[in-house]
């Protein structure tokens, strides 16, 4: 007994469907033998079962309902002729008991009801699916319309890769099923000079001239029927204006091949495909770019994450003590940067200043910005009476044994005494600022090179006396070197200039002034490096800076 029919009636046109399987399902899932794209089917409505001697249609938990002959239905009997609608109007369909073998053709599931009508009803498909923004699911309907349209036993898609080489991506068979591409035994000839050249290939028989030995593999399956196609984006300047070559763009290629000649050689089915490919290549493009927007959106909201776990390890912006007063802050030029600065409590009423800038920018720096700080933390916690220069160099050697290739840290660590005593050391950091009350400055450059590139280098240390009111200006080069629109650096000079000719002022304050006057210098210009400053003024012995 011939297999029973479907004549469907949906958004996508009229076409004929043979359920030649129990169960046969339908719906908007890829899964189904019978896919319906309205948005009122849902993605597993219904399925064909067999009933006796004869079939029934069972509903599977659709939201809009399954209907036979108008009345609904959770299982009900087909009859030659019986009208089923799913959903409200998603799918009309006729179900046909079918006697006579010759009117089903084993080669194919769908039957063409016209060119025209055949190609309209895949590309409204593809429309449909493609706003899904899914591309598994594109990848599936092209795969599945293009077998049912041409007759091919099997087929698959390759899409370029960033570099333009094509990559296997989905590889599909008659029945609807996956095939690995280890498992698709063919040459990358034929697809290769097609992505190459943007031209149809259609080879009616492997056997013929030379083409066996390039294809020994698929002519050993048995495949002798080739058709490929490119997968092509073509630019529109406006809705009415016709596509210019020199902005077509290929994507991938459509690779088609089968044992029986069918209607894989027909050049209507050539046409209908080639309008297929350039449909599909928008809706796998459009499900790319979806896919990348989400990627980027995940990325964001870990990189947001990491900014606001990177702030909270850094100390608040404003510290005061008995004899000092103290503001800090960084700007990273992206989300995450690698400038940190540190407020240390050391014994004896001590200040702990620290103040560096980790070699390159982003999630790498970062981690190696909090590593530093961290190690430096415990370093001079532990380090009792030891001074700047000996926490520095135990710093230097847990970087160096870490093996980071290639990355480095400049650090300016200072030591502020209740009786005015700076001690420092300057490991490779730009010199900081000592501003005294009659507008002298001072150069800090005591200390050694960069920390983390060799271990058992000698770290210099210094001591200077500050006076009431003196204070100390420590900076990162994203400072010095920002960069005005016309590519001039900011320099130390403007920098020297604008903490020497602003007056009097508290710690706050003159950190404001600084970031004002570099950002009124660049204006607006993009920055490719962090600025980070702090100021701490020594008031002296008791006299602490009531908070404004």
């Amino acid at each position: 007994m011939a297999a029973p029919q479907l004549e469907v009636t949906d958004a996508t046109g009229r076409r004929t469907v043979a359920v030649d399987r129990l169960p046969f399902r339908l719906g908007r899932g890829a899964g189904n033998d019978l896919l319906l794209t309205s948005g009122e089917v849902s993605r597993e409505h219904a399925e064909i079962v067999a009933a006796g001697e004869g079939y029934a249609i069972r509903d599977r938990g659709s939201r809009h309902g399954t209907f036979v002959d108008g009345a609904p239905v959770r299982e009900g009997a087909l009859e030659d002729g019986a009208r089923v609608r799913l959903g409200r109007g998603g799918a009309e369909l006729t179900f046909r008991c079918a006697t006579d073998e010759a009117t089903l053709s084993p080669s194919r599931r769908v039957e063409t009801i016209g060119d025209l009508r055949q190609v309209a009803a895949l590309l409204e498909g593809l429309r449909a699916l493609s706003s899904a923004r899914v591309l598994d699911d594109v990848l599936v309907l092209v795969m599945d319309s293009a077998i049912a349209v041409s007759g091919a036993e099997r087929g698959f898609i390759m899409l370029a890769d960033e570099t333009g080489q094509l990559e296997f991506t989905m590889g599909r068979s008659r029945d609807r099923q996956p095939l690995p591409g280890s498992g698709f035994q063919t040459s990358r000839k034929i697809p290769e000079e097609v992505f190459r050249t943007g031209k149809t290939r259609i080879e009616a028989d492997l056997l013929d001239g030379d083409l066996a030995d390039a294809h020994q593999g698929t002519v050993a399956l048995g495949i002798r029927h080739v058709l490929c196609v490119p997968l092509r984006l073509v630019r529109y300047a406006a809705a009415d204006a016709v596509p210019d070559p020199s902005e077509e763009r290929r994507v991938g290629v459509l690779y088609l091949d089968s044992r029986e000649r069918g209607t894989l050689l027909a050049s209507s089915t050539a046409s209908s495909l080639e309008t297929l490919a350039n449909e599909a290549a928008v809706a796998i493009e459009n499900a790319k770019l979806y896919r990348e927007a989400l990627e980027k959106a995940r990325l964001d909201q870990e990189m947001r994450t990491a900014a606001d776990i990177q702030q909270a390890l850094l100390p608040t912006r404003r510290r005061t003590g008995d004899f000092f007063a103290a503001a800090a802050e960084t700007l990273p030029c992206r989300a995450i940067g690698g400038d940190f600065f540190d407020y240390l409590d050391l014994g004896e009423g001590r200040l702990g200043i620290v103040l560096g800038d980790v070699a390159g920018k982003g999630p790498p720096a970062a981690l190696l910005s909090a590593f530093t700080q961290g190690s430096l933390g415990a370093q001079a916690s532990a380090a009792g009476e030891a001074g700047p220069a000996s926490i520095l160099a135990a710093v230097n050697t847990a970087l160096v044994r870490r093996g980071i290739s290639g990355r480095f840290v400049t650090l300016f660590f200072a030591v502020l005494s209740p009786d005015g005593r700076l001690t420092y050391c300057n490991a490779g950091h730009n010199p900081p600022m000592l501003v005294g009350t009659d507008g002298a400055v001072r150069r800090l450059e005591a200390g050694g090179i960069v920390l983390g590139l060799f271990e058992g280098v000698d770290f210099e240390e210094a001591t200077v006396d500050l006076a009431p009111g003196d204070f100390l200006v420590v900076f990162s080069d994203g400072v010095s070197e920002a960069m005005s629109a016309a590519g001039e650096e900011y320099g130390d000079d403007r920098l020297i200039a604008s903490l020497t000719d602003g007056g009097a002022g508290d710690a706050e304050s003159r950190l404001a002034r600084i970031f004002a006057e570099v950002e009124r210098f660049t204006a607006g210009a993009a920055q490719h490096d962090d600025v980070t400053a702090m100021v701490a003024i020594y008031s002296g012995p008791g006299a602490r800076e009531s908070a404004p």
